[in-house]
């Protein structure tokens, strides 16, 4: 039989392929189908900002000092470090409101925690300055705000990154994400991620710069992030942690205790009459004005210190071994002589002053409770008298109550809250004494 069909061959099903083990990644936003001549939605755009303001009211005063600035080279929203937002208008028409809001509260979290300074500073001091390294800063970045901006009326937009996205925990800050990822496994799909020099330090073409309209200045910058800083302090429960730790040191950064203690003790050290004494091993130069008389000259002998250190239980190893540091620092600010420099511990009671040239295998001894009023006693028995006395403790102790004859600093150990007595649950330390010069160590 010629023409018969010939029977088909059965073939094999495929076999499905196992299932791949998702990868969260955060998809690129669509920036909308408009052509080129289509406008912003101004209406819509403000409306997501009311929106924002209306869930996060802490932020009300920086989202209403960002001015808007159409730019279809934008591939979201941006900001500059002047708290311009510049907005693409494809995006804004394709995004809806409540996402918006999400996205107004991103972008302003960018200037408040002031990543265009930090950004800035990290490549100066890494002298990393090409597109790959300013994309990596702005992932850092939203790694840093987007882990509890989120959620209460506020939801995630489409495209936000998360730590998760490399197994990061969250809660770090930007710096703390550059040191331990390297973020090269995100560079390419993340391509599009553009938040502008707020986010990250490096300009942008599409940017007004510094002398462009509607940029705020330096004063006026930092009065919106007090005024922010008020609100959220103001209303302590309405902030998540991460807000609520920005505010507390938003204008109270950390500060360069050591450069802050030695000046200190440098500027006691060096105060009129610390050192001082009358001598007659040359003639006062107005002598001459008084024919007969022999006056004494001014003599400027180098300062002793004494230095009191706190060695009760409250007092932690370490914190007592950043006390022996700080004492080689306060030789080096006397001028370097040792000799000049005593070493006294101190609990509920004083040992004796050791001389600083005799204490490289010094023992700090204590383990008590905290007076150190006869560590002062101490101090201002020894002979000859120091010029400076200089306390370094946790400040859970009574104080002298009389000035000192002499200079005094008090370096402190921090002690986060209120310190606590098993003994007297409504005991509270004294502060120091107004007499005193306070630097707070660590």
């Amino acid at each position: 039989m010629t023409g018969a069909a010939k029977r088909p061959v059965p073939r094999p099903m495929p076999r499905p392929a196992p299932p791949r083990p998702a990868r969260a990644t955060a998809p690129k936003p669509s920036a909308g189908s408009g052509g080129p001549g289509l406008p912003l939605d101004m209406e819509k755009l403000l409306s997501a900002r009311l929106h924002a303001v209306k869930v996060r009211p802490y932020l009300a005063s920086a989202l209403f000092a960002l001015h808007v600035v159409e730019d279809r080279s934008v591939p979201t929203m941006a900001v500059d470090a002047h708290w311009r937002c510049y907005a693409s208008p494809g995006f804004v028409a394709c995004t809806p409101v409540e996402e918006l809001a999400g996205v107004w509260v991103h972008e302003v979290s960018h200037l408040l925690r002031d990543h265009h300074g930090r950004g800035e500073r990290y490549a100066r001091e890494h002298e990393e300055y090409g597109p790959g390294e300013r994309l990596r800063r702005n992932i850092a970045a939203d790694f840093e705000i987007n882990d509890d901006i989120y959620g209460d009326g506020l939801p995630r937009p489409a495209g936000a990154v998360l730590p998760s996205l490399l197994g990061l925990s969250d809660g770090l800050l930007m710096e703390e994400y550059l040191r331990t990822a390297s973020m090269s496994g995100l560079a390419a799909e993340l391509a599009w991620l553009d938040c502008g020099s707020g986010a990250d330090g490096q300009g942008r073409p599409w940017e007004l710069g510094p002398d462009g309209a509607h940029g705020l200045s330096r004063q006026q910058r930092d009065a919106v992030r007090f005024r922010v800083a008020e609100g959220i302090k103001g209303r302590p429960g309405d902030a998540p942690e991460g807000w609520r730790r920005w505010a507390d040191e938003a204008f109270h950064p950390p500060q360069p205790w050591r450069q802050l203690l030695g000046a200190a003790i440098r500027s006691a050290a060096g105060a009129p009459g610390v050192g001082e004494d009358h001598s007659y091993r040359r003639r006062s130069r107005r002598s001459a004005s008084v024919p007969g008389v022999l006056l004494p000259s001014l003599r400027r002998t180098p300062p002793r210190v004494c230095v009191v250190i706190d060695t009760s239980r409250s007092v932690s190893d370490a914190e007592l071994g950043s006390a022996l540091l700080e004492v080689a620092a306060i030789s080096r600010a006397v001028g370097g002589r040792r000799d000049l420099v005593s070493v006294i511990s101190c609990d509920a009671a004083a040992g004796i002053a050791v001389p600083l040239c005799r204490a490289e295998s010094m023992a700090l001894v204590g383990g008590g409770g905290t007076d150190l009023r006869s560590g002062f006693a101490r101090a201002l028995r020894s002979r000859p008298r120091p010029d400076v006395i200089v306390a370094l403790t946790d400040g859970q102790t009574p104080w002298p109550s009389a000035q000192p004859p002499c200079r005094t600093v008090v370096g402190l150990f921090p002690r986060p809250g209120r310190a606590v007595d098993e003994g007297d649950p409504d005991y509270v330390p004294d502060t120091p004494p107004s007499w005193a010069r306070v630097v707070s160590i660590g």
